[in-house]
């Protein structure tokens, strides 16, 4: 170790004050920030990521704050990574949807290393992140709720014409076996039928 002293004259006299007797540069470190931090957003988790140097890596921690965009730094969250990795991972639970985040990381030396100890460095530069939009509860049951409605009339409309249809062309055979002449039923809308086809058709693919 080293000895640290402050020496000078005073009121006419020199003096030696002793700050550190025993000064070890080792025990007293701070380091620079993080660099080149990243983030990317996916549908369950946000993954962020950093660099230091490579022959530090082994030996530091770091801590992580996030906030959302508009917010101070004073509310913001803190994690920590569960390992030496310079990474890490938010849940996409924790995050609001729509909502601009902002995250910075800091680093020192880690309290299980003895041979070295150091102070939080400065905060690295930001990321900004987003988790993306996803489709409401509510309105994904209504939809399905107002296509359930839809489909039970159709569906209704559609067995009648062709429990019509049926009870039509039975009479017209009927008609011409004892020698009468028929009248033509009225043509029904081919246009009713085919959309009540592609309603059952999108029903099916929605499900």
């Amino acid at each position: 170790g080293y000895r640290v002293s402050l020496q000078g004259n005073f009121f006419g006299r020199h003096h030696i004050y002793i700050t550190f007797p025993e000064y070890n540069p080792r025990k007293h470190i701070k380091l620079d920030p993080p660099l080149n931090i990243q983030s990317n957003v996916t549908a369950s988790k946000c993954q962020i990521w950093w660099s230091v140097p490579w022959y530090l890596a082994e030996i530091l921690q770091y801590e992580l704050q996030y906030k959302e965009h508009s917010m101070s730094w004073e509310v913001a969250w803190k994690k920590s990574p569960p390992s030496s990795l310079p990474q890490i991972e938010i849940e996409a639970t924790e995050l609001h949807s729509g909502i601009a985040y902002i995250a910075r990381v800091r680093c020192k030396v880690s309290e299980n290393e003895d041979s070295y100890h150091s102070q939080w460095s400065e905060w690295s530069q930001t990321t900004v992140f987003q988790r993306a939009g996803v489709p409401n509860l509510s309105e994904n049951i209504q939809n399905t709720r107002t296509m359930q409605f839809l489909f039970i009339p159709l569906s209704f409309g559609t067995l009648l014409y062709l429990f019509w249809n049926c009870k039509l062309t039975s009479r017209y055979c009927y008609f011409l076996t004892s020698g009468q002449k028929a009248s033509p039923a009225l043509p029904f809308p081919r246009q009713l039928l085919s959309f009540s086809h592609s309603i059952i058709y999108t029903m099916g693919i929605s499900r």
